[in-house]
């Protein structure tokens, strides 16, 4: 089994993450740090992750969480900020989040021990529909909609088209749904800042098929079994 593989099915992170932990000389077979991305593991071969001992994970576990602000979408922050598997402290299995929430931006997040599921949900070629509701400071006009959703210069990179929906205004803001296929870094936030509108609120409400629902902030549940059905079926 290639070792990025192996790490994902330990539930250490996705497979392209534990590529770069590889790479950063995290990772020991043997007792030895291994950089190779090709290298086999063998039934025999005893694997490190930070000098902890790792192997695979037998029940694969699924849950939802509504991310509140404060937390970052990582198992560990080396600026002792609030992490996200934090609130996961009652499930006994080791999960990590599936793609990222910003920071300050709440909302839904999907984390699990199953690395091929995260290989689904992020990979570009399966192009995985997220909704976002945004509050905007001023008035969004049917030109910034436009431009936004036919694809925008967000500092060297054109987005995708996108859809983007006024849910209300008021003198001071402008709610609006955004539902974009990709997840380049502060997406949402950058389009809007790329017709001069700034994000003061931000909130993941679905991903695909799967909906943030009636979560509270911080708290989780675990898939369901035709939710869980619903994410493998997404590979392409």
């Amino acid at each position: 089994m290639r070792i990025n593989k192996y790490l994902a099915d330990c539930g250490v992170a996705s497979r392209r993450k534990c590529d770069e932990l590889i790479s950063q000389g995290k990772v020991k077979v043997n007792g030895k740090v291994t950089r190779e991305l090709g290298v086999d593991i063998k039934p025999t071969d005893v694997v490190l992750f930070e000098n902890r001992v790792v192997r695979p994970t037998v029940r694969r576990v699924y849950y939802k969480l509504h991310k509140p602000k404060g937390y970052v979408t990582t198992a560990s922050d080396e600026k002792g900020r609030k992490t996200v598997v934090e609130l996961m402290r009652k499930v006994q299995e080791r999960v990590y989040p599936i793609g990222r929430l910003d920071y300050d931006t709440e909302g839904l997040l999907i984390l699990t021990n199953d690395g091929d599921i995260t290989n689904i949900l992020t990979h570009p070629k399966n192009a995985v529909k997220k909704t976002y509701i945004a509050t905007v400071e001023g008035d969004v006009t049917p030109e910034d909609v436009k431009k936004i959703s036919k694809g925008i210069d967000i500092g060297g990179y054109t987005t995708q088209p996108c859809s983007i929906t006024i849910k209300e205004k008021d003198d001071k803001f402008t709610r609006v749904e955004v539902i974009i296929s990709e997840g380049k870094n502060h997406q949402v936030k950058k389009m809007f800042e790329a017709v001069g509108k700034t994000v003061a609120f931000l909130k993941r409400t679905s991903i695909g098929e799967i909906k943030l629902g009636g979560l509270a902030r911080g708290e989780y549940k675990a898939l369901t079994t035709k939710e869980i059905a619903y994410l493998k079926s997404l590979q392409k």
